[in-house]
Parts: structure tokens; sequence; C-alpha cells
């Protein structure tokens, strides 16, 4: 593993960690992320030496606390910053005298209040030391594995009646890494990934990333054996060229979703604002994004969904999708959404029509049902139906993956097609997207059992083509890159193999 890349390890996998900030009252950020740390440690998932400092304190919550960094008597990988900013050059003056590996600067302040020079006083401090840096303005790092958590929001709440609610959730371990340049959208990831019962192998806030960026941590991620899919929120890119030649190789191995925000002029004045990002021509983000092999989301749905596709199915061979039904207005409608997104919804082959029609003369489906693709198997619909039905449209070779609508209101469905397809499905190098309609509990129970199966669910036609879609243009980025079957073949095999 390269020099850089271990540095970056040690954000995961501290062998010491010093919170400095830390405080006895609740209410504070310090407070908050020295528990995480304690708690994590009491629970023996953080391993690693635990040193609060704070030189108004004697001890907080069991543990010593040392008046300054150089008091500790042992070597310290990562230290955690939690001070006014004013005071954090004087810290990283004390890191590289301890000979801190890394630092995360939680601490707001710097350039996203125009204060550019105090920042590069910080970078520079660091430089002398051979300190990565992570922040300042950010959430930090939360790792499940290793119990790394500087995640100063509270996982719990207490509400005015005196019940306690989930207000922070940690989600369980994934493949799925989340990278943001916003804390607070993190926050709103993590919370949206823990409801959808979607793991994470990573999660990064890097704030104004005055020394870390994107395009370092992305290329750790490149040799996370944990990690399939990157989602990546940006509001700016700070070496362009740099980004571009990292996450081309990136894109090679592992697919990364962007969601880039500041597309308009008002929405780049906002972000200056948030993170110090500097505004640049959407077009040129466009570009390089398509030169990188990035998959780019218009929105924060898509953007999950597309991160979910890409983490449970493999990509497409071509963008020809057979879509199976039993109801015919949300096929019309996926068919329309198909073409939208580039995608064709041709007739099958003359082979895959004649297997079609002697089931109908079997009475194995209706003689009623549409099977020129999409396939409507009506209201009528049976398991066995949804079942013998995509074997034959995954036999076809013209088709290069699936969208399955099943509708859980039909009478004839039960449960257990939901198993057929899943294992019909493993058959096949051909990927198979599903939706269900509604919020019942029904509906919410139906699209959690196929996720749960590798099969990822949504809830409109819409949401499936888009994400079908993703999974087409990945597939062309890798076959255009000569690397598609080695991509899928070590897919598979993974997938299977967990």
């Amino acid at each position: 593993m390269e020099a850089n890349i271990k540095k970056l390890d040690v954000f995961f996998n501290p062998r010491s960690v010093a919170v400095i900030g830390a405080t006895k009252k609740v209410d504070k950020a310090g407070h908050v992320i020295f528990k995480n740390f304690a708690a994590n440690k009491m629970r023996r998932v953080f391993k690693g030496e635990l040193y609060p400092v704070n030189p108004n304190e004697d001890s907080i919550l069991g543990f010593k606390c040392y008046h300054s960094i150089t008091g500790i008597p042992e070597p310290v990988d990562l230290i955690v910053i939690i001070v006014p900013a004013k005071i954090v050059p004087e810290i990283m003056q004390e890191a590289v005298a301890k000979k801190v590996k890394t630092a995360i600067i939680i601490s707001s302040g710097f350039r996203e209040v125009g204060n550019s020079e105090l920042e590069e006083q910080v970078v520079n401090i660091a430089k002398q030391g051979n300190i990565r840096l992570l922040g300042p303005n950010c959430l930090g790092v939360f790792y499940a594995k290793t119990g790394v958590d500087t995640l100063f929001l509270p996982e719990t709440k207490v509400l005015t009646t005196g019940d306690e609610v989930v207000a922070t959730p940690r989600p369980l371990a994934g493949n799925i890494a989340m990278i943001t340049q916003s804390g607070a959208f993190g926050v709103a990831a993590l919370d949206y990934l823990t409801g959808r019962q979607m793991g994470i192998s990573k999660f990064v806030s890097f704030g104004n990333k005055c020394d870390v960026t994107e395009s370092d941590i992305i290329h750790y991620l490149l040799h996370d054996k944990e990690t399939k899919v990157i989602l990546a929120y940006l509001e700016d890119i700070k070496y362009g060229r740099e980004f571009v030649k990292i996450t081309r190789k990136v894109t090679m191995k592992k697919p990364v979703v962007v969601i880039k925000s500041g597309k308009s002029s008002a929405g780049a004045r906002a972000a200056a604002s948030h993170t110090g990002a500097i505004a640049g021509s959407d077009k040129i983000y466009d570009a390089a994004f398509e030169q990188a092999g990035v998959i780019r989301a218009r929105d924060m749905e898509e953007f999950f969904d597309v991160g979910k596709a890409l983490a449970m199915q493999p990509p497409a061979l071509g963008k020809n999708i057979g879509i199976l039904t039993d109801a015919g207005g949300p096929g019309v409608m996926t068919v329309d959404e198909c073409e939208i997104q580039g995608l064709t919804v041709e007739h099958f082959s003359e082979e895959t029509s004649q297997k079609f029609q002697k089931l109908k003369e079997q009475g194995t489906i209706l003689k009623i049902a549409a099977t020129s693709n999409p396939v409507d198997l009506t209201g009528s619909v049976t398991d066995e139906m949804f079942e013998i039905a995509a074997d034959i449209m995954f036999q076809d070779k013209d088709i290069c993956g699936i969208i399955l609508l099943g509708l859980h209101h039909m009478p004839g469905l039960r449960e257990r097609y939901i198993d057929g397809v899943v294992e019909i499905s493993k058959k096949y190098r051909k990927p198979i997207v599903m939706c269900d309609i509604g919020e019942t509990e029904m509906a919410l129970y139906t699209r959690s059992r196929f996720d749960k199966l590798g099969i990822p669910s949504y809830s409109s036609p819409e949401d499936a083509a888009r994400s079908m879609r993703a999974l087409v243009a990945y597939g062309a980025y890798l076959q255009k890159n000569g690397c598609l079957e080695q991509y899928i073949e070590d897919f598979l095999r993974n997938t299977r193999k967990a």
C-alpha cells in the first residue's frame, strides 16, 4: 500500500486518539464526541488508547484528562479538535511537537467565514510535522468496525414528553462509502441510509478540505476491500486534473456516484458561504465527470437509488431492457421513462415470443397476457407466472436487464415469487431491479425483502428506470475501457460469496 494511503488509514484505524476540547458539559460537541469514543471503548469496539485533553478538567467520564497533548505519555495517532478557531494553531504546534500523524478539525470559523489566513496558518503548521488534516468545519469520520465516531450529534434525544428517541442513527456495516463536503447533508444521508437499511463501509465529512480532499479519500477507498460503491456530495473540486486522473483509475474498479450542488449562481454563492467552495461552470463539471467515469445524480433521491443499484447488481451489457409487470399502467410508465433515459424496450426475439406463446397454449399464463415487451401478466398473476416469465426473459440474448413491477395488490400473489425471482436471477449475469408502488405495510415489506435478497427495489417506475439507466451507463463505460467482463466476474463472485 502506498505511503499516503497508509497515512489516511490512520483516520479509520488509529491506535490512539486524543480529543482536544473534551468536556463534561453534555450540551457541547466536545462531550458528545468524547462520549462516542468512550462508549465504543467500553463496548470493546474501539480498541485503541483514548485521551481527553482539557486544561480545566482532571478527568472526564472516568478517563484521566490531560492539560495538553504534549503531556500525554504515549504516542498519539489521531487528534480530534473541537476548540475555538483562534486556538487551533497553538494546538497544531503542540501536535507537531508530539509527532501526531493525523488531525480532524471539527471547529468552524475558518475560510468559510472569510478567515482564510487562519486556515492557511494551520495548514502550514501541519506540513511542518507531516500531519494530514481533515476539515476544518466538518463532522469527520464514522467507521463502525473500529469505533471511530467523531459525529458531534447525539444518538438519542429526550423529547418534551420525556420519551427518548433516536436522533442521529449510526448505520450498520455495509459496502457503500459516503463522503461529503457538507456535514449536515452527511448526517441526513446517514439517517436516510439507516432508515432504508442500507449499510455503509465508511463515512467521511471533509468540510473545507484544507488538506485531505475528495480525491485523496476516493483514492484511499479504491484500496478498501469493504467498499463496493462510493457516494460523494461535492460543492466544488479543489484540484480538477488530479480528481479526473484518480477517479478515472477508481471507476475502473468501483462505481463513483456524485451529487454536485451549487449548479445555479445562487447555489454557488450559498456554497461559498458554507464551506468556502469556489464556483465553477457546471458544464465543466459535467465534462470532468464524464471523462472520469463518474455517474452524476441530479437529485438526492436518484443519488441514493443509483448507489443502491450499483451496490446490489452487476452493470448491464447493453441498453435494451425487458419489462415484466402485473399492471398495464405502471408498465407503460416504465417504458416511457426508459425511453426518456435513453434506454430501449424492443420486441422480443422470435424464439422468446414462441416460448411465451407456448405458455399461453398450455394455460400456464393467461391468453390475454401481453408478451411482446413489456410482459403484462395482468391482475391474475401468480407467483409461478412471475418466475417462469422472468426466466424466459433472462434467457433472451437481446435483453440486457429486467425491470420487474410486482405490485403487491394482486390476489394471486404470495410471498414465494420474491425468493423465486431472486434465485432465477442468480443464474444470469444480467441486472434486475424491482418496483412495488405504495407505502402501506405490505409494499414496504415487499421492497424490504427484495433489498435484503440483493435486488434493489423502488417505489416508483421512474426511480426503477433511472437506476437501470445507471447500470447501463456504468456497463457502457467499463466496456469502452475493456474491463466490463472482469468487473462482472469479480462482482458476481464477491456478491455470491457474501
